[in-house]
């Protein structure tokens, strides 16, 4: 068998893509958390307990990429895998003994629950601004970090992936907006904290036109504006989540999931327009759209009225 065919086997490609699916059915767990952490703690600290978990969530996701690669450049690919699943079964039975059981009153069944999605969704203002919202920034954060890794590892800075996995860790810096966020929802700044991330995402990649390509100014530059992404990013998340959880006690699981879904589909879409955009225009059109997504939730965000959150 030629070596193009044992390497482009099409059976370990089917056993990856299933094992992803897998996945991104497990990581639902996430989204259960969040609701379930609100509906734990008292109104007045909503903000702050969605905050503290969200930092944690961001800090799962901001560290992944750094951590594997230095796994993967210290032993193989698959350690990293072995490592994680050693780590969720530590915390499915971690989670199993210490979260407190909760049983909602009886309600609609779960037929019923489904259909009721489109209605929340087409019937309440807030929840499709917030999410909306945060589906542009989503989408300009996963644009930023789809196509700096190939800028860096590209013949302008010819970064190794050690040298990407150490960018990369700047991003955790922005982690610390969560429980910032939530405080500051919860005093009532929800706007201006929301103005402020808008802003904050879009000047980061403003930013990176500062500086000669290749140059270490343009690279601490870019580790400037990964954090200041990441961290409008982040506070626009958690005052969004903090926003839709006071709509309604019994069907906050709901709204999250509608929020979740919306945002994820923005992340997609800025993940394959960056590469596209990188492609075609180098690091000047993916950047070019990096700011034109936040541009175009605070043009959206500008027509909010007063009674909107």
């Amino acid at each position: 068998m030629p070596p193009w065919r044992r390497r482009y086997s099409p059976i370990p490609s089917a056993c990856f893509l299933t094992a992803a699916v897998f996945i991104g059915l497990g990581s639902v767990a996430v989204q259960i958390l969040v609701p379930y952490a609100a509906h734990l703690s008292a109104p007045a600290l909503r903000g702050k307990a969605v905050g503290d978990v969200m930092s944690g969530l961001m800090l799962g996701i901001m560290l992944a990429r750094p951590v594997s690669s230095l796994i993967t450049h210290l032993s193989s690919w698959r350690m990293v895998f072995i490592i994680s699943t050693l780590v969720m079964i530590l915390l499915t039975l971690t989670l199993g003994y210490v979260l407190p059981v909760r049983r909602p009153a009886p309600g609609l069944r779960y037929r019923a629950l489904m259909a009721s999605i489109g209605s929340l969704a087409v019937h309440n203002l807030t929840l499709r601004r917030r999410a909306l919202y945060h589906a542009a920034l989503f989408g300009a954060f996963s644009l930023f970090w789809t196509v700096t890794p190939l800028l860096l590892t590209g013949p302008e800075f010819h970064l190794s992936q050690v040298g990407v996995a150490l960018f990369a860790f700047a991003g955790v810096a922005g982690a610390i907006a969560a429980p910032i966020a939530g405080r500051v929802a919860d005093r009532g700044l929800s706007k201006p904290a929301t103005l402020f991330a808008m802003l904050a995402a879009g000047t980061a990649f403003l930013l990176t036109h500062i500086g000669d390509t290749g140059s270490h100014l343009k690279l601490g530059i870019l580790v400037l504006a990964a954090i200041l992404l990441d961290f409008g990013v982040t506070m626009n998340l958690v005052i969004g989540q903090r926003a839709i959880f006071a709509l309604g006690e019994h069907y906050r699981s709901r709204l999250n999931g509608i929020y979740m879904a919306t945002f994820f589909v923005g992340g997609a879409i800025g993940s394959a327009l960056g590469g596209w955009a990188y492609a075609q225009g180098g690091w000047g059109l993916a950047s070019l759209l990096g700011t034109a997504l936040p541009a175009i939730a605070l043009c959206y965000f500008a027509s909010e009225r007063p009674a909107t959150e």
